[in-house]
């Protein structure tokens, strides 16, 4: 099952939907939430529906303004609560800006069936680089599935207790993940490449904005200071250069300084932070590993559990 809040997507809505219509293996439903959108949105959703019969269109108020983070989250569970999740095996958060390869389904089931600690995966994104033309891979970590196309084994994603509804919902989901056992990842393999049509960090302001706002959300999630100067180090060089990673570390320590609220689970955090420091002297792909690999029993008690957790 596909789940797509979207919002004023009329530039890349089509794309998106013949894509998906060009899988080899397509969804059993596609819920897209028209979260309120004015422009061309809901007439080309409505041509779709119409010949797309795995596609359902749900349709939320106008708030009046983009809603990024929690808004999108809202919406997501407004398409969610129009279904029985147990009556699906995988479930992926599907956004609307995206150009998908035609196998994308197929292979991410693959990798999942291949390998049952596989919570949540997916591939990686590309984008249109503004200056040169060319495509270029947006920044992305193997350990993380990325947020433009969350597909979950919906055993991991009930475990997780699903999404929060905050900024970095879509870090705070795989790191959960890892912390009850599972393996999260996106997979740098050709066949599953697919383009971002939106450049990552944006926001419906700027990427300024959206620099900002992932500051915020590493702060709201409990990064540590240290790892998160550490990554805006090494992104230096990323568009948009250095201006991009001041306002990622403007976002994390004025809200420190501010002292704004923080993901309410203080072992979480803890976790957290004893991976990015290990992540800092190992190296994240080494940290990862052993991390993944330390889980294991802890996978297996939550599967034999009753509750399952």
């Amino acid at each position: 099952m596909l789940i797509s809040p979207c919002r004023d997507e009329g530039p890349y809505l089509r794309r998106t939907l013949d894509s998906v219509a060009a899988q080899s293996v397509p969804p059993a439903l596609w819920i897209v939430v028209d979260d309120g959108s004015t422009d061309e949105t809901p007439r080309i959703l409505e041509e779709y529906a119409a010949r797309l019969p795995y596609l359902r269109v749900v349709r939320r108020q106008d708030r009046g303004h983009r809603r990024v983070g929690p808004g999108v989250i809202e919406a997501f569970y407004d398409g969610l609560d129009q279904v029985p999740l147990g009556d699906f095996d995988y479930l992926c958060k599907l956004d609307m800006d995206l150009i998908l390869p035609p196998r994308y389904f197929e292979l991410l089931m693959q990798r999942m069936e291949g390998n049952p600690r596989v919570g949540t995966t997916s591939g990686k994104p590309w984008f249109v680089h503004p200056q040169t033309g060319d495509l270029v891979p947006e920044i992305c970590g193997d350990e993380m599935s990325v947020g433009m196309t969350k597909f979950y084994r919906v055993e991991c994603f009930e475990q997780i207790g699903g999404f929060v509804r905050q900024v970095m919902w879509d870090g705070i989901d795989c790191h959960r993940a890892r912390m009850l056992g599972w393996i999260a990842e996106s997979v740098d393999s050709e066949p599953i490449r697919f383009v971002h049509l939106r450049p990552q960090g944006a926001s419906q302001k700027s990427i300024w904005a959206g620099r900002i706002r992932a500051g915020f959300g590493q702060y709201f999630m409990g990064t540590s200071p240290f790892y998160y100067l550490a990554v805006a180090a090494s992104r230096l060089r990323a568009h948009p250069m250095f201006i991009g990673s001041v306002a990622m570390l403007w976002g994390y320590f004025s809200s420190w300084a501010k002292g704004l609220p923080r993901y309410n689970d203080p072992e979480f955090r803890r976790f957290l932070r004893t991976y990015q420091h290990a992540c800092l002297r190992l190296g994240k792909r080494a940290a990862t590993a052993r991390l993944d690999a330390e889980q294991v029993a802890r996978w297996q008690a939550s599967r034999q559990s009753p509750q399952g957790s």
